[in-house]
């Protein structure tokens, strides 16, 4: 059966290590026959959460007027969802933080989800699982959502180099078996 598969790329670069991970789990993925989509939080405008509570009053919307609001249309709909960041500071980036942030309005609406965690780190492999465990702190808040796996990469400083990693045959594999 065909899924919708929503794909959240945190990697400020176009081609980074976790995002070229995205795109090996995308195209399995699509060959599988699933319809995917890739979004890149660094070609976004997406707010920092302002607190305001407003989501907690009127669940389901958020006053403000950014391209979030799109983005959690697309969550609801999803059956799949792959979240991807690199590793800094021994957690994930500013860019998904951000982006669950503004995941309040809808997340106890989030239920019934496969997740996937993308992870590269120029550490070592402690550092993926301390990333792993701080998007698992954000998951264990949603309804019924499974964890299904964590494509991970340790040694990847400079853009592309994950290209040599067996992550890339996991990540394809991964989206081949969705």
């Amino acid at each position: 059966m065909s899924k919708d598969i929503l794909i959240i790329s945190a990697s400020p670069r176009t081609g980074g290590n976790s995002d070229l991970l995205c795109d090996e789990f995308l195209r399995g993925a699509r060959e599988a026959g699933h319809r995917v989509e890739k979004i890149r939080l660094s070609e976004k405008n997406i707010n920092y959460c302002t607190g305001c509570c407003t989501c907690i009053g009127k669940q389901g919307s958020c006053i403000q007027q950014d391209d979030m609001n799109a983005i959690l249309d697309k969550l609801l709909a999803c059956d799949a969802m792959v979240l991807a960041t690199p590793v800094y500071f021994h957690s994930m980036n500013g860019q998904l933080k951000t982006f669950i942030d503004r995941v309040c309005p809808i997340y106890t609406l989030l239920k019934d989800k496969d997740v996937y965690f993308v992870v590269a780190a120029a550490g070592g492999d402690m550092l993926i699982e301390r990333a792993a465990q701080s998007i698992r702190v954000f998951t264990d808040c949603l309804n019924n959502v499974k964890e299904k796996g964590v494509i991970s990469v340790t040694g990847v400083w400079n853009a592309g180099e994950v290209r040599k990693a067996r992550a890339m045959t996991q990540a394809y594999c991964c989206g081949k078996n969705v």
